[in-house]
């Protein structure tokens, strides 16, 4: 059975945990990563979840022979990449204001380069990584696939660019396909709590910052603005459980290599349909653990909407995908992961 799929940023936060699902359902992932915010150590834990060794190529996806290297020995030992999940990027909005360059560098460029080892390989079909953040300040909610693109901020523009490109590539090859997935907010962690979000530095996300507090690492945790129109002033989100993210690339790739997909290209949301204010979350947090989360209140930050949630029906119907766990479950997995490891990974020695 060919199976192998080249999972680009595979040892980052939902790349590991997608590891985790698409090796329960049958696939040979290769991993190829530069490990700038991540390590080996996450990978040797997706192997102890799943009791499979997980083959892992260090490298950048800008280096196009390191790639084109990685689908040929793929195919020399007669286990072709069927599809690539592409995860790798830089991922935090505030930073990709004050370094623009560096996140088309990466983001834009790296998978033009990923993207021409692609077809030089023969491979045809690729799930990318977007995001929510390409829709920018809504015109209406829930957000729809069809609602206007126009991001805020680098990090967004990346990430509509690159759907745009997919876009033309699929337009101009008949056998392309490629999925987009844009994903709302991904917090929690594998119910094990052997694998979890651990970002290097000081965190980009409100979940990171939440357990951080609680576990002693901050000493309180800041919203950013408490003047926004919502119901209680705070920013509100549509948080969605890893595990149910990681599902969600199953059933594209499952979707995508299917004779179900038609067209070449297709984007779908992924998240629950439902928003959750920061301090609905810092509350739920709180109830789950039993710790309390010191916070203040600090001005907005440049690019912060105030609402944003997703119309999940299309992948709903589509894929046949569901976010099927709940904001309570959420926390209590990414609270367990944070106990049991409240330096995040150990350094690998």
């Amino acid at each position: 059975m060919e199976n192998t799929i080249l999972v680009a940023g595979g040892a980052g936060y939902i790349g590991t945990h997608t590891l985790v699902s698409l090796i329960q359902a049958g696939y040979r992932p290769v991993v190829f990563d530069n490990f700038s915010n991540s390590g080996i150590v996450a990978l040797e834990r997706v192997e102890q979840i799943t009791g499979v060794a997980v083959e892992c190529v260090k490298g950048d996806i800008r280096d196009a022979d390191a790639l084109s290297a990685v689908f040929q020995q793929c195919a020399d030992r007669g286990a072709p990449v069927i599809c690539v999940l592409h995860l790798a990027a830089l991922k935090a909005v505030g930073e990709s204001n004050s370094k623009p360059l560096e996140y088309y560098d990466n983001n834009v460029a790296g998978t033009l380069v990923l993207l021409t080892a692609m077809r030089r390989a023969g491979v045809d079909t690729i799930v990318f990584s977007s995001s929510a953040t390409v829709y920018g300040e809504p015109e209406f909610l829930p957000f729809v696939e069809g609602h206007r693109i126009a991001p805020t901020n680098p990090y967004g523009w990346t990430k509509a660019m690159v759907e745009q490109i997919l876009q033309d590539l699929c337009a101009s090859h008949s056998a392309i396909k490629a999925i987009c997935l844009r994903y709302f907010n991904p917090i929690g962690s594998h119910e094990t709590g052997l694998i979890g979000e651990d970002p290097r530095g000081e965190p980009n996300n409100l979940f990171p910052y939440i357990t951080r507090t609680a576990i002693g690492r901050a000493d309180r945790l800041r919203i950013f603005g408490d003047d926004y129109d919502t119901p209680d002033g705070t920013g509100v989100r549509d948080y969605v459980h890893v595990a149910d993210l990681a599902d969600g690339h199953v059933k594209a790739i499952e979707y995508a290599l299917s004779s179900r997909s038609e067209q070449g290209f297709a984007a779908f949301n992924l998240g629950t349909g439902r928003g959750t204010s920061v301090k609905e979350l810092i509350a739920a947090f709180e109830g789950v653990s039993g710790v309390a989360v010191p916070h203040q209140v600090t001005s907005r930050r440049a690019g912060d909407i105030g609402e944003a949630w997703a119309d999940p029906s299309r992948a709903n119907q589509v894929l046949g995908w569901v976010a099927k766990r709940t904001v309570d479950e959420m926390c209590r997995d990414g609270w367990k992961w944070q106990k049991n490891n409240p330096d995040g990974y150990p350094e690998k020695k």
